[in-house]
């Protein structure tokens, strides 16, 4: 038998119990210690958030803005059409060399009309044009072979260096050792800024537009690239979705456990954090070499980042699954309801909100990814027009926003430089802009019990 009363006793306490014992000061400073820690990291992240942001946005603005030079150009009908016919066929024999005349005619005629006085060749003064400025005017003709004649005006691009140089991106001292543009011709352009020939605005063709080669960077632009990540999320979300929600419906509510689906929860969970470029790999190996699919082909891309996305959207649905209370369950079996009709009558419904936000996540994931389609060619491949049909979208190749970017990055000009910060922006209203519709439908549909 215990002897209580021979227990020790608590010391008391001295003081006032209104008074705060040198202990709880202590641990009162610690928790204001820990808060200001917390204040100081969140600070410090949102700081860090709007550098990035300032950076991203300082440096792609420029890329929405193009420097153009406007002409009046008279379409020789002696030059284009010799025989008068208007005969489409003849017209497109005409090629690009036949343009060039007619463009170096129009700067010299503008130039006497403004009075300005240049020691500039006709040559040299055309050569701060985009080199695809010939190829504009003879497009502008096949398409409208009736103008043929007349004298029309046309905005054509300056070249990249022209372009830097009002943005500020090129300047006289780093041109010293430029083979593609001179001081004199900067002299010039700035006459012709001055007589409002030359002017900055905004260039919608960098969204909508396609590729160029390395010698038109002014020309490039980000909108097949976008049809491509298009066809492919098409692709991801067509695949993923269907069978990543019905293997999660199955491993939850219908497989036995057993050493069978621990294995396969394991590895579902393993796949989920294997890197990216291993699927690239796993794409490569079978859906190109083996099944012989198109290479560069946004179907092939597609299929590769289904395979990155399906561990994902399987987590994620589970986890939503699992949310459900069981009672949910319970209650639809007790009035006569089959396990099928209890799942999909009553448990999917109510788990469709995290579905759809992790289905949703897994695919602003796989539209950031660049690495897989590094492996499969799409990088390596300039689209220069938009597909014509699905057919042609999924099977033709083309390229993606992350892979263009990647793609402009690694190219020489500066001018490359400043599009690849300005397709990050559109990338980041894409990925933002998925994942801001992620939370609202969770919001919005989410029930709490």
């Amino acid at each position: 038998m215990t002897d209580i009363s021979q227990s020790p006793r608590p010391a008391r306490r001295s003081g006032s119990l209104l008074q705060q014992s040198d202990r709880t000061r202590q641990r009162n400073a610690a928790e204001a210690r820990f808060r200001v820690y917390g204040i100081c990291a969140v600070a410090i992240g949102l700081l860090m958030l709007l550098v990035l942001i300032w950076t991203i946005v300082s440096k792609g603005a420029g890329a929405y803005s193009q420097t153009f030079v406007t002409l009046d150009v008279e379409l020789l009908e002696t030059k284009l059409d010799k025989t008068g016919n208007r005969d489409l066929d003849e017209i497109k024999k005409v090629t690009t060399f036949g343009y060039a005349p007619l463009i170096k005619n129009a700067f010299a005629s503008r130039i006497d009309a403004l009075g300005i006085e240049s020691d500039l060749k006709p040559k040299e003064q055309a050569k701060i044009l985009s080199k695809s400025a010939a190829a504009q005017l003879r497009s502008y003709v096949i398409e409208h072979p009736d103008r043929i004649g007349e004298t029309v005006t046309f905005r054509f691009l300056a070249n990249s260096r022209v372009d830097g140089y009002l943005k500020g991106r090129v300047s006289r001292e780093s041109i010293a050792n430029d083979k593609s543009i001179t001081p004199d011709q900067l002299d010039f352009v700035d006459q012709l800024v001055s007589a409002g020939v030359v002017s900055k605005s905004f260039n919608p063709d960098f969204i909508f537009g396609a590729d160029a080669s390395d010698q038109r960077p002014e020309a490039a632009g980000i909108g097949v690239a976008m049809i491509g990540s298009l066809f492919m999320m098409l692709v991801v979300l067509a695949l993923a979705l269907p069978i990543g929600v019905a293997a999660s419906i199955y491993l939850e509510e219908f497989a036995p456990k057993n050493w069978i689906t621990d294995v396969i929860e394991v590895n579902i969970a393993n796949l989920a954090a294997v890197p990216s470029i291993v699927f690239g790999i796993l794409g490569l190996a079978v859906f190109i070499n083996y099944m012989h699919l198109p290479m560069s082909a946004p179907l092939v891309g597609g299929l590769v980042l289904t395979l990155m996305t399906l561990p994902t959207i399987i987590i994620s649905t589970r986890a939503a699954l699992k949310a459900v209370p069981p009672s949910i369950r319970d209650a639809a079996l007790g009035v006569g309801a089959s396990r099928m009709q209890s799942v999909f009558h009553h448990v999917l419904p109510l788990a469709a909100p995290g579905i759809l936000t992790g289905t949703i996540i897994g695919l602003a994931q796989a539209l950031g990814e660049t690495a897989p389609l590094l492996l499969i060619g799409m990088v390596g491949f300039i689209a220069s027009n938009a597909p014509d049909s699905v057919a042609s979208g999924l099977l033709a190749p083309n390229s993606a926003m992350p892979a263009q970017i990647y793609e402009w990055a690694k190219r020489a000009d500066p001018a490359f430089y400043e599009r690849a910060w300005g397709g990050i922006i559109i990338l980041l209203v894409f990925l933002v802009t998925m994942n801001t519709v992620a939370v609202l439908l969770r919001r919005r549909f989410e029930r709490r019990w």
